[in-house]
């Protein structure tokens, strides 16, 4: 928790054009020599080096939302893997001192499951980006997420949540408060559920093989990953391993409707029990 608080500490000042003598160009990124380098279409610029936090720089007339979204997103994932973490492309909660997560593509409903079931008592671990830290030899340790609850409007009604401030000018969602508040501290992760559409409302546990082939994670956070840590296939598969092995997989399927949701979500809040005892 340390670590994470000082090297994504942030301040406002000039971020450079290049690194080791190659320039970013405006909408790219560089990983280089344990330093993060990054500068957005609208001109915002993000830098890191090891111990010295992020610096920020900001263009005349930027929409300031656009700041945080990007300083909470890629560029946090990348500060995160530089220093030993494994981003996954999830939203959890916390149940019996554990961690459940579920994980899917961009529109799966995740966060808007993370946000029912605080309704029904399960407070937020995370949202869409989930960090493990690799550091420990104790099991999969998931850290608290950073990000605020964001959800489309209709997913607000459907979780039943309260809208607050709207997220950035284009994205057409908003945050909002889990209804369970949330957790602060590091926690074991005990499951994964892989979020799908269906006709009918189902759980299934995933075994052998099937595990390794769900870890391949296609979302940005994982190509963050490989360009900061630069695992070879060895590590790579170390690692699914490491995941495969230590933490408990499931699929759920669901049709994506009211009644899909609601019937999902008290099929999830009894799994999730049956984990937490």
């Amino acid at each position: 928790m340390a670590l994470l608080a000082r090297e994504t500490a942030w301040r406002r000042g000039p971020v450079p054009r290049d690194l080791d003598g190659i320039t970013v160009p405006l909408g790219h990124r560089l990983i280089t020599g344990g330093r993060y380098l990054q500068w957005s279409d609208s001109g915002y610029g993000y830098y890191h080096a090891p111990g010295e936090g992020i610096v920020i720089e900001r263009p005349d007339g930027a929409d300031p939302d656009e700041e945080a979204l990007w300083l909470n997103g890629s560029v946090y994932a990348g500060v995160a893997c530089l220093n030993g973490f494994l981003p996954l492309h999830a939203s959890a909660v916390a149940a019996g001192g554990q961690v459940i997560a579920f994980t899917g593509p961009t529109g799966a409903g995740k966060s808007t499951l993370a946000a029912g079931l605080g309704q029904l008592g399960f407070p937020l671990f995370c949202d869409d980006t989930l960090l493990v830290d690799l550091h420990s030899t104790a099991g999969l340790i998931a850290m608290p997420g950073h990000k605020r609850l964001k959800l489309l409007p209709d997913a607000l009604a459907l979780a039943g949540a309260a809208a607050q401030a709207p997220v950035g000018a284009e994205t057409g969602k908003f945050y909002a408060q889990p209804a369970a508040g949330d957790v602060g501290q590091p926690l074991p992760l005990a499951g994964l559920v892989f979020l799908e559409a269906g006709p009918e409302t189902l759980w299934q546990e995933i075994r052998g093989a099937q595990r390794f082939v769900r870890l391949e994670d296609d979302h940005y956070t994982q190509e963050i990953f490989r360009e900061a840590a630069q695992p070879g296939r060895a590590e790579l598969f170390a690692l699914r391993a490491r995941l495969a092995g230590q933490v408990a997989m499931a699929r759920l399927g669901r049709p994506i409707s009211a009644a899909g949701f609601a019937a999902s979500l008290a099929l999830v809040a009894t799994r999730i029990r049956e984990f937490a005892r």
